[in-house]
């Protein structure tokens, strides 16, 4: 094989499975996730002649997730490979959930050869036409020429805009062939710009107005914010403003928690304060966000007296959801650095103090210990591993009601530290995931925390874990249930609790037969050892929390509920609640 520096400087005739690795090792891809199978064996083949790290996971669906985690942790572009048919439809999960989160990954997948194609070949499927609606984009190559500009152009879609997934499907015969490999010219033409009206007629000018006359104003900070690099921007408005800030889920690692106008997390189980604030705020200020259910509850008592202003890159998200007064449709970061300029200090401190009246003694989630009557909740273990990692690890949750105890009790200061599956809510996401967010960031600590539910959906990925020697460490929050759906059952079933208690293995022994040691704690008072313990050693280390199994998270607004209509905490039950009272 040609050297690298001669490959990209002068066009050399290659085979598509070549073709493929070069070009993805020349879009600086160094690893890729994946699982061989016998349409994209020649694409194995080729492998050992490009400086590409390949990890191989126990089932694909582990590969997308990886690719996912791979690229929330870096920002860069994640990879996936699997083979045809029931290897291809392994990764539809992983592509939905990376599509609804705006996730950058390019899946690539091997296809039967173009001769055979739509003769119901052994593990033929149309896996582009079934991934049609999950995708940005997706290819469909047979020919060895156009698998370079195909990868090429996914690359550019996966990243350009409103990020997401893209898939390049090419068959047997196009990795087999030979054609010219020319990087540069397989350059695709530059992303379109989108459509940027913030600086149409009046539109940016009204905004500013807005943001003038308002008394009570709400930023939402979404995750569109690390999308565009606009972490310093949102932050010199609100500070120039004094104006509260409040998170969805993907975005509470916008804005500092730490930060005195962060509110936290708002919606379904957001805090109460924020909740009360957004109600009777009198502008909100949308930055990347999108308006799902989660965040506002029933619309037609969302934000009632509150012009809205939205920021949203992608133009078929304003006016889906709720209506707003201006749209600025461009890049987030761009549109903030053209109204910056025009917006002055100003003093917001009634309304910041009308705010702290609301949270009252709920800050006892922030400054103080939680109290210990005996029992391990979920929330001790959150709060102790924040104090203990001092919120500086990557913490990787699962779905369901852990996932929503780290929201509110592990606070987050720095971008990108909290990886999760919001839109399609995907359980088993977590281990996978945070495999990619480690071979990522090598540097970083790295925490898995899964319900023992989720964790059993993908626990084949320790023994990727294992056989990579990664340095991960995995808390499940062992409740004995499927606990969400438990907590919905409680409140709406008539606590009917039909195929929710959950019967699991020994999990600190299934960690053993990965060689991966663990421990299992069931009082408080044991937690912080358990947490030491797996930090102060190098390697993969398993903690089996077992929690109080029939705890809810609070509050939480019922379906078809207003935002400020939450269900709290019942007074019989001590833990924290002052919080949920506020």
């Amino acid at each position: 094989m040609t050297n690298e520096s001669e490959l990209y400087a002068h066009p050399t005739r290659l085979t598509g499975a070549e073709a493929l690795w070069a070009t993805l090792a020349g879009e600086g891809v160094r690893d890729v996730f994946g699982y061989p199978g016998g349409a994209i064996l020649p694409a194995y083949d080729a492998l050992r002649k490009f400086p590409i790290r390949h990890i191989l996971v126990r089932h694909e669906q582990g590969a997308t997730h990886m690719a996912d985690g791979y690229a929330r942790a870096s920002g860069r572009v994640g990879v996936a490979v699997a083979t045809s048919g029931p290897g291809a439809t392994n990764l539809v999960t992983g592509i939905a959930n990376a599509m609804l989160d705006s996730v950058p990954i390019v899946c690539v997948t091997g296809q039967v050869s173009s001769k055979v194609l739509g003769t119901d070949a052994f593990q033929e499927l149309d896996i582009t036409g079934i991934t049609m609606p999950i995708t940005k984009h997706n290819y469909l190559v047979s020919r060895a020429e156009d698998v370079a500009p195909a990868l090429r152009d996914a690359f550019r879609v996966a990243q350009s805009g409103r990020p997401g997934p893209v898939l390049v499907d090419i068959t047997k015969d196009a990795q087999q062939g030979s054609a010219i490999f020319d990087f540069a010219a397989a350059a695709p033409a530059p992303a379109r710009r989108h459509a940027s009206r913030f600086n149409g007629p009046g539109s940016l000018a009204e905004a500013v107005e807005l943001l003038r006359r308002a008394e009570r104003p709400v930023i939402l900070a979404g995750q569109g914010i690390l999308h565009s690099g606009a972490i310093e921007q949102v932050r010199t408005l609100a500070e120039r403003l004094q104006i509260p800030v409040a998170s969805t889920l993907l975005g509470l690692t916008a804005f500092p928690a730490s930060h005195p106008l962060s509110l936290g997390m708002m919606g379904m189980h957001g805090e109460s304060w924020v909740n009360h604030a957004i109600q009777q705020a009198d502008l909100l200020i949308a930055c990347g966000m999108r308006f799902d259910d989660r965040v506002t509850g029933t619309l037609a008592t969302y934000a009632p007296n509150a012009k809205k202003i939205h920021i949203e890159i992608d133009p078929s998200e304003i006016n889906k959801n709720v209506r707003v007064d201006v749209a600025l449709i461009g890049d987030l970061k761009q549109v903030l650095e053209a109204m910056l300029p025009q917006i002055t200090r100003r003093d917001g401190s009634a309304w910041l103090h009308a705010i702290r009246i609301m949270r009252g003694s709920a800050a006892v989630r922030d400054i103080q210990q939680l109290p210990d009557n005996g029992h391990l909740y979920a929330a001790h273990v959150m709060n102790d591993l924040w104090r203990e990692t001092r919120g500086e690890a990557i913490v990787v949750t699962d779905v369901g009601q852990h996932q929503m105890w780290e929201a509110q009790y592990y606070k987050h200061d720095r971008p990108r530290s909290l990886i999760t599956s919001g839109g399609l809510g995907t359980m088993g996401f977590a281990l996978p995931a945070a495999i990619g967010a480690k071979i990522a960031c090598p540097e970083k600590e790295v925490w898995v925390i899964a319900g023992d539910g989720g964790f059993q959906m993908t626990s084949p990925e320790l023994a990727t874990i294992a056989q990579e020697d990664l340095d991960i460490n995995i808390a499940v929050i062992n409740n004995g249930y499927l606990g969400m759906v438990r907590q919905w059952q409680e409140f709406f079933y008539e606590k009917n609790y039909q195929s929710t208690p959950l019967r699991s293995p020994d999990f600190v022994k299934l960690a053993d037969a990965h060689e991966i040691p663990g421990a299992r704690v069931t009082r408080r008072t044991e937690v912080l050892d358990a947490v030491r313990a797996a930090r102060s050693r190098r390697g993969a280390f398993l903690i089996d929390f077992r929690v109080q199994q029939e705890d809810s998270v609070y509050p939480m607004i019922p379906t078809g509920a207003a935002l400020h209509e939450m269900i709290r905490r019942p007074a019989e039950n001590p833990l924290l609640e002052s919080a949920e009272d506020a």
